[in-house]
């Protein structure tokens, strides 16, 4: 579903050619076509924070800037939104098949979609530390109970109103949960299902498909894809019953004062031309490491250059249901298994040490950019093993990655053998 705007005309229009079978990456590229009111093709950044209303007073409306000249320029303020944002936006909501709203980060998208939910109770499993500490402060302030999301038992407590969330995949380990599965449990229990799609953008991952409420995404990873952004998106599932749902956290966004600045929204409508691109390559060769990296501890070639330093590679096409076609797993990401995977090593020290030895590996936090990344988990999340490396794998030849990493454990054991 294409992101419809709030005057219908051109927008209502592109809607229905999207919902005829547009490609996702026509979509990247051509959804906010409707926005563009000038000749340029690149669009424009807008640096303003205000706009001037109407020279004519008989045309003046409270709260409201519309020009039938300009229909899609009707802005006042831009903590409520501006040209670039709301170009991002026009995109996002055609990529992710629901209306789409975005955040100044990932964090305070999640914040916002608890203060809109409102929830008693939370279920939440591992995953990203950051969504735990907005728990640990909305605890703090209204008694928020966390609950652990992959033990029944404590899954039953929830009650009606509460938040089922699930992140897949999970970060850092890349690993998936089945989305259905929790569908089913939120029906149950009368609960809202959110979902943290951040590891698997478009075109891995719809969770809409399994019934999610709210798909949230750490826009700053894949949406950004240069290193270079922050930014939060939350989307709502297009259906009737959540049709006022947009609305309602556009207007708390208000207050809460979590938009984007311009130059980010103008920084997202460029990546999200080559989302599908950049993510199709990063998983491809996400997967064909992931499998040489196995391979060797299965036994390969290399002499045990792998094997006498890994211990472990984690991934989700490492799950069982990986290997079975018809899975939940297979049927959910369809199209690979996502970009980022972590390795255990086999003691702290030698995890502390590789990054160090890598050329193409920037040692840093986050994932999602054209360069790979490589972390010392520890270094950013104190709840990990400490033997364990997160890898988010860029656009380079997978073949020069595995080469880099190859040279890093030789570098690794000669320095250890000393």
């Amino acid at each position: 579903m294409a992101y419809s705007g709030k005057h219908g005309g051109d927008a209502k229009e592109l809607a229905e050619v999207f919902n005829k079978g547009l490609s996702l990456s026509s979509r990247g590229v051509h959804a906010d076509d409707y926005l563009n009111s000038h000749q340029a093709v690149a669009p424009p950044m807008h640096v303003s924070t205000t706009f001037r209303y109407s020279k004519d007073p008989d045309a003046l409306t409270p709260l409201s800037n519309f020009n039938p000249q300009t229909p899609y320029d009707d802005f006042v303020y831009s903590r409520d939104g501006g040209p670039n944002t709301t170009r991002l936006e026009a995109i996002l909501s055609a990529v992710l098949n629901g209306p789409s709203l975005t955040y100044s980060s990932g964090l305070s998208a999640f914040h916002a979609m608890l203060v809109f939910l409102n929830p008693k109770r939370i279920a939440i499993g591992g995953g990203y530390h950051g969504c735990h500490g907005v728990i640990h402060l909305l605890t703090k302030l209204n008694g928020l109970q966390q609950v652990e999301l992959e033990d029944g038992a404590a899954l039953a407590t929830l009650q009606k109103g509460d938040v089922i969330h699930v992140e897949t995949p999970l970060n850092p380990t890349g690993e998936a949960r089945d989305l259905a599965y929790y569908r089913r449990r939120a029906d149950e229990l009368g609960c809202f299902l959110t979902v943290d799609a951040t590891f698997a953008p478009p075109p891995l991952q719809d969770p809409f498909q399994y019934g999610a409420d709210i798909v949230f995404h750490s826009g700053t990873k894949y949406f950004g894809g240069h290193s270079d952004m922050l930014s939060g998106v939350l989307s709502v599932r297009p259906t009737a019953d959540r049709a006022d749902w947009l609305g309602g956290l556009k207007e708390e966004r208000v207050y809460l004062g979590s938009v984007m600045g311009s130059l980010e929204g103008w920084l997202g409508v460029r990546s999200l031309r080559t989302l599908e691109l950049r993510v199709l390559r990063q998983t491809e060769s996400s997967q064909k490491l992931v499998d040489w990296l196995v391979g060797e501890l299965s036994g390969g070639s290399e002499g045990g250059t792998v094997s006498e330093s890994v211990f472990k590679v984690l991934h989700a096409s490492q799950q069982p249901e990986a290997a079975d076609a018809g899975s939940w797993l297979r049927k959910q990401m369809p199209n690979g298994f996502g970009p980022v995977f972590s390795i255990l090593m086999q003691s702290e020290q030698l995890a502390k040490r590789l990054p160090s030895k890598l050329h193409l590996f920037h040692h840093a936090t986050s994932l999602g950019g054209v360069e790979s990344l490589i972390e010392w988990r520890a270094m950013s999340d104190s709840t990990v093993d400490k033997r364990l490396l997160r890898v988010s794998i860029g656009v380079e030849a997978w073949e020069d990655l595995k080469e880099d990493i190859l040279q890093g454990l030789r570098a690794l054991k000669a320095e250890v053998a000393q």
